[in-house]
């Protein structure tokens, strides 16, 4: 197994043409042909992710990683299920790097506390820290449980079904989807009569713009024709394609026919959110091979991808090594996410130089941050968070210690993200708060004094008495 990492650039966008087309339509416009069923393809961010593969999780090691940005352990226990957990201890909050693994009891590395498989701490009466925490210790120690979140281990993967919360017990955690949906089997994909080579790559880049790049098909034949050793896939051969759609509550899928011969198929994409991706060279039936792309959100501007390319031919492993196939397969891998590369890193950059653009520092792109003014940081601050696409922004004194010049800049640059974004501002400036233009709160002592526009709000008597003051008699 290898592990390769290419930095890409950071983006949030998603791919908004995955639920296009009103529900319980046909849409035919020229080659293409929609069907979706009556309820909408189910995308969310919560469900089953393929961590890793099965051979990664050793006996007695403890595999770390995250899922946006949660730190997370998985291990084998005693019984050589997989575990889940938080890679948090909860008796001081310590992670679990440096700590050991034994028949399935884990080890903090910072007070020794072991966890039994189920997530009870077997050893309370050796950890006490009554003189750190409190005279309530027994009972808080006592309630010191695992955080975990279900696996499954299916088709040679290590499955987390990634939830609201982790829980204490699992009982109490519902699955979306079921772990049947993502089976090789259930999408018509028999792999036992196939071989395969894997290789895991990391990105620095936001995971559905690699989704969003891996479902789209006319970039397979433009940027990758000449690597892709298919004579099939090329630039000259795009046009003699129909295409239909199914979007049903478990996928989307795209499927791509010959025009010449309508019932030939070439090659079927198929999107399983919240992160998998199958791309098949012809029916599933009786594909010659099959591509699955796993995508991990492992935090922000963080992914991993996991290809496994299966085949059915060449299953000699003495002819696989005479040929150096995986080794090739690799380097046929390794090629095409190179060539994605300059693509991504030039949508992102446009993208993030929109945000540069609107917060006026644009000018300031090849600049260091450190070299900006204070003014200019605010605007960098805000950019940033511009570009998380939040729901709320709660801006707190951005004005604090600014010029007049960049006070009126950052005023017009709040009213122009109002637009499109819910903005709150605290400010003691009132100057700068009537530039807003906005409707104020003004509150004293955690409640809300009075509500209304800059003008009602010199006016009101409780205002002045508790802020403004009132002249002596």
């Amino acid at each position: 197994m290898e592990n390769r990492q290419i930095n890409f650039f950071k983006s949030k966008d998603f791919n908004t043409v995955l639920k296009p087309f009103k529900k319980g339509t046909v849409v035919k416009i020229d080659s293409f042909d929609i069907r979706e069923n009556q309820k909408d393809l189910n995308i969310g961010l919560f469900g089953w992710y393929a961590i890793c593969p099965s051979k990664e999780l050793k006996k007695n090691k403890l595999y770390y990683f995250s899922l946006y940005d949660e730190p997370l352990v998985l291990y084998r226990d005693e019984n050589k299920n997989v575990r889940c957990i938080k890679n948090i201890c909860p008796h001081r909050g310590a992670s679990f790097f440096g700590g050991t693994l034994s028949d399935g009891v884990i080890t903090c590395p910072y007070h020794g506390a072991k966890f039994s498989s189920g997530g009870s701490c077997q050893n309370l009466d050796r950890i006490t820290c009554r003189h750190i925490v409190d005279n309530n210790y027994d009972n808080y120690a006592k309630r010191i449980h695992l955080s975990q979140y279900k696996t499954s281990e299916k088709n040679g993967y290590i499955f987390v079904h990634f939830s609201k919360k982790s829980e204490t017990d699992l009982n109490n955690i519902s699955e979306d989807t079921p772990i049947s949906n993502y089976e090789l089997y259930e999408n018509g994909f028999s792999h036992k009569d196939y071989v395969f080579e894997e290789v895991l790559v990391d990105f620095k880049c936001d995971w559905s713009r690699i989704i969003e790049n891996h479902l789209d098909i006319l970039h397979i034949f433009w940027v990758h024709g000449d690597t892709i050793p298919d004579k099939d896939v090329n630039k000259n051969v795009l046009v003699s394609f129909n295409q239909k759609i199914n979007i049903n509550p478990k996928y989307i899928e795209s499927i791509y026919y010959y025009k010449n011969a309508p019932t030939k198929e070439f090659i079927r994409i198929k999107y399983l959110p919240p992160g998998r991706i199958l791309i098949y060279k012809g029916d599933p039936s009786s594909s010659r091979y099959l591509q699955v792309l796993d995508h991990i959100p492992l935090g922000n501007n963080k992914a991993r991808v996991i290809v496994r390319h299966y085949r059915k031919f060449l299953q000699n492993k003495l002819l696989n090594n005479l040929l150096l196939f995986k080794e090739t397969q690799r380097k046929i891998f390794y090629k095409i996410f190179d060539e994605d590369y300059m693509i991504l890193k030039t949508q992102t950059y446009n993208h993030d130089m929109g945000f540069m653009k609107i917060v006026n520092l644009a000018q300031k792109v090849d600049s260091k941050a450190g070299s900006l003014s204070h003014g200019q940081k605010q605007w960098l601050e805000i950019a940033m968070l511009v570009g998380q696409k939040p729901d709320l922004m709660l801006v707190d004194e951005p004005v604090a210690g600014l010029t007049d010049e960049e006070t009126d800049l950052t005023a017009d640059l709040l009213k122009s993200l109002s637009g499109e974004n819910t903005v709150v501002v605290i400010d003691h400036d009132m100057e700068f708060i009537r530039r807003l233009d906005s409707n104020v709160s003004v509150l004293n002592q955690g409640t809300v004094l009075c509500e209304g526009t800059m003008e009602t709000i010199q006016k009101d008597k409780k205002v002045i008495d508790v802020y403004l003051g009132r002249p002596e008699d």
